[in-house]
């Protein structure tokens, strides 16, 4: 059962975050935020924002979920494909199979894990299961990664995403021809409302949560039953292309979790080499290729581009057979 803290406020005029910021000693600032964040705070009964401004009488509850037993992430020689690195930060290309930061059920064999082998110097902010990490990229999702090594790096890395000042691009191979060669999914996503592993677009009239999301993508290629797309992100929310993609009604090749019965559509289409081909995808056909963004200290502009894995080039070229 969650623990409960019940604080009467004597005077007014403080924003709600910085008032508990300020009373509860045993809390970071960002572990008040998050617990704002997932409506763990409420003032008189009702969950209010962090820039809420406290009034005299106010009765806020705070509700502690049970405390987790503590985790210490240990390093290990996983090697890492370092593709750019200076005393601030590394540009990382991350393999598909490998997930970021340690969670339930993947407590070793992350990417955490090896930067902690292979780095002696990151960031702090993301606190000790998520160490340097400026953003993520899905566990299948192959491609480019930003790590901070210090914590002002950190901060300015984050802020220019927060900002979208960072320019990121993927590669996708979706099923189906689109007709567009260029074209923006603007549509808000959220948690799936029944199956809580996958996003969903989420429709206004509807109580759950949701967040703006953009995606602007570019045909690159048309092939006889998929296309080659380029997707930029303008917003970066969990599973946004995949479930954009989804939405449009063109999954993204081999993803497990978006599109199965329009997949298996496709792939009855198929010749039996081209299904082989495509089996050797270790899951969806998204790889992030671009990454263009500001040095946080220097002020240099720095672009990276790197091609997708031999498996997704071989599933392409198959694709391309009649």
């Amino acid at each position: 059962m969650n623990n409960q803290l019940l604080l009467h406020v004597e005077h007014g005029g403080e924003r709600l975050d910085a008032y508990l910021a300020a009373r509860l000693e045993d809390l970071s600032r960002a572990r008040v935020q998050q617990l704002l964040k997932a409506g763990e705070v409420q003032v008189n009964s009702r969950v209010e924002k962090p820039g809420y401004r406290v009034e005299e009488g106010d009765l806020i509850t705070v509700h502690l979920p049970p405390p987790v037993e503590p985790v210490h992430v240990q390093p290990e020689n996983i090697p890492l494909d370092i593709v750019y690195q200076d005393a601030d930060l590394l540009v990382i290309n991350k393999p598909a199979g490998l997930v970021v930061h340690p969670a339930a059920g993947n407590w070793s064999g992350t990417l955490v894990n090896a930067l902690l082998y292979h780095v002696k110097d990151l960031s702090g902010i993301g606190g000790e299961l998520r160490p340097g990490i400026v953003h993520r990229l899905d566990k299948e999702t192959s491609g480019l990664m930003l790590v901070a090594k210090n914590d002002v790096a950190h901060r300015a890395l984050a802020g220019m995403i927060e900002q979208r000042t960072v320019t990121r691009q993927y590669i996708a191979l979706a099923w189906g021809v689109l007709s567009q060669d260029a074209f923006t999914v603007d549509a808000p996503l959220g948690r799936h409302p029944v199956e809580r592993q996958r996003m969903a677009v989420i429709a206004e009239n509807t109580p759950h949560t949701r967040r703006h999301a953009v995606t602007h993508f570019t045909v690159r290629e048309r092939m006889p039953h998929a296309t080659a797309v380029t997707a930029r992100l303008e917003t970066g929310r969990t599973h946004q292309i995949r479930v954009h993609l989804h939405y449009i009604g063109h999954p993204v090749v081999g993803d497990p979790l978006y599109g199965q019965r329009t997949a298996k559509r496709w792939l009855e289409l198929l010749a039996p080499a081209v299904r082989a081909a495509l089996a050797e995808l270790p899951g969806q056909a998204l790889h992030a290729y671009h990454l263009a963004f500001t040095h946080p200290r220097t002020g240099q502009p720095l672009v990276f581009e790197t091609p997708p894995p031999d498996y997704f080039l071989r599933a392409w070229e198959a694709l391309r057979e009649r």
